[in-house]
């Protein structure tokens, strides 16, 4: 499933094509949504934004079409009059004068007046977005602190999107292994330097992700693997995706474990 930064990068090219543009017209692939085609062509978006693995595509006339990606959507932009190449199932087509944003095989999609967005389901459930520019880690350790956290194992609490929304699989193994923490320990038996830690790994590994296109290693590093002739695959994570790899920091294999039934990567010997 996508995480954070991937769903904030599409909003961005979203956004590209569509923020400050008149919609000329708004077509639904799934029936239940049909109703509000005409309420949303020839109307203005305002905004794309994201909170965690959701899009919010907000129009002038105070509706806003909600989105999650789950597994397989996928959003594409593409000038008029063409058409990706792809098999999937056409859900969202939203066209302008000169573009079009696509996206396909989501089903989670509905179409909210701004003063309903607050009872989504989703919407009212996650916590605040780990892409914020405005969440410091402060904030972070304040609620990693908090009693509905404060006692659950990291590795499962990095998956919740009530506790950090955008938070995901590679994000969690990536976060944990920067911050030296099994992921078996719980923020309530940390200590205070090692909570600081957390919480800035945290919103860093999130945020170099975001502005790299999916790459949490530092730049040094991704530039010197790189040069070594390591893909993009194989050079972009710490420890996701390498078992059986020497650990970047002390050289011991890399080991892949299921905790909240997703697979986890962990160096045994420095976490």
């Amino acid at each position: 499933m996508p995480e954070g930064p991937e769903i904030r990068l599409a909003a961005d090219r979203v956004a590209a094509v569509l923020v400050d543009k008149r919609v000329e017209k708004v077509t639904f692939g799934l029936p239940r949504l049909r109703a509000f085609e005409k309420r949303l062509s020839g109307q203005v978006v305002t905004a794309v934004d994201t909170r965690g693995k959701a899009m919010l595509t907000r129009f002038d006339n105070d509706l806003t079409i909600y989105s999650h990606n789950q597994l397989y959507g996928r959003w594409y932009t593409v000038r008029q009059p063409r058409m990706p190449k792809t098999n999937r199932q056409l859900r969202i087509e939203l066209r302008t004068a000169t573009h079009k944003a696509l996206l396909y095989s989501a089903s989670d999609i509905a179409v909210l007046r701004d003063d309903e967005l607050s009872q989504h389901p989703f919407l009212s459930r996650v916590g605040p977005d780990i892409l914020d520019r405005a969440l410091t880690k402060e904030q972070v350790a304040e609620r990693l602190c908090e009693p509905r956290f404060r006692r659950r194992a990291l590795g499962s609490l990095y998956l919740d999107q009530g506790f950090l929304a955008g938070n995901g699989n590679y994000l969690r193994s990536e976060i944990l292994w920067a911050a030296s923490l099994d992921p078996a320990r719980k923020p309530a038996a940390l200590t205070g330097t090692e909570l600081t830690g957390l919480a800035g790994e945290t919103l860093t590994i999130a945020r170099r992700s975001y502005r790299t296109r999916g790459v949490t290693v530092p730049d040094g590093l991704a530039r010197s693997l790189k040069a070594e002739g390591l893909t993009y695959g194989q050079y972009r994570f710490y420890v996701f995706g390498r078992e059986g790899l020497p650990c970047y920091r002390c050289g011991t294999p890399i080991e892949k474990r299921t905790m909240s039934s997703r697979n986890l990567f962990v160096c045994p010997s420095c976490q």
